[in-house]
């Protein structure tokens, strides 16, 4: 199975700390990958580093077998392959689920309204909120804002979902419907139905 994501010697410092050490790891098409580990111990910087949010300081990072530091890689293109959903739901508060979703459509790649509604009506779908798709933010629960954020990164059809603790400021059933989300986005079958099989 070949990869999707593959990361080869990543390392980061910040001064004269070096936080991430020669991090290697390749994550496949449809795999699920959960890092864990205590606070302040560099989850998040890799992460970021998966997309250049945060430049690596040595290493390489292949999205589709394209090498993000090479100097001749359009960033932001790849940028578009690799969605990135963070603890901070990231929302605007005075724009409905469905104009959050619909933004980056639009002002990024420069969609127009009717297209990129109908794309956002199909991500809020794929993460079971297209009835909601006329509320606002502080209408809804912050598994289902969570969720709206989570249709944002899909909107774009990436080739790789990047979240960071996305479930850290949820409830255990919010956190429940996120990765039930997560599982159904990525064309795997609920926890409950997988385990029947």
């Amino acid at each position: 199975m070949s990869s999707l994501l593959e990361v080869r010697g990543l390392r980061k410092s910040f001064g004269g700390t070096e936080i991430l050490r020669g991090i290697d790891f390749s994550v496949a098409a449809q795999e699920l990958v959960f890092v864990i580990g205590p606070s302040g111990s560099g989850k998040s910087t890799m992460l970021r580093c998966c997309n250049r949010l945060e430049e690596p300081t040595a290493g390489h990072v292949f999205v589709d077998g394209v090498d993000l530091m090479a100097p001749s890689t359009d960033i932001n293109a790849m940028r578009r392959r690799i969605g990135m959903v963070f603890q901070a739901f990231n929302l605007y508060p005075h724009m409905t689920a469905l104009g959050n979703v619909t933004l980056a459509l639009r002002k990024v790649l420069g969609k127009p309204r009717e297209e990129a509604e109908a794309i956002a009506l199909a991500a809020l779908d794929r993460v079971g909120l297209k009835e909601k798709a006329g509320n606002y933010p502080s209408e809804l629960s912050g598994g289902q804002q969570q969720r709206v954020a989570l249709g944002v990164a899909l909107a774009n059809r990436p080739r790789v979902l990047l979240a960071d603790e996305p479930t850290g400021e949820l409830d255990s059933r919010s956190s429940d419907e996120v990765f039930a989300a997560i599982r159904t986005a990525n064309g795997l079958a609920p926890l409950q139905e997988a385990a029947a099989h």
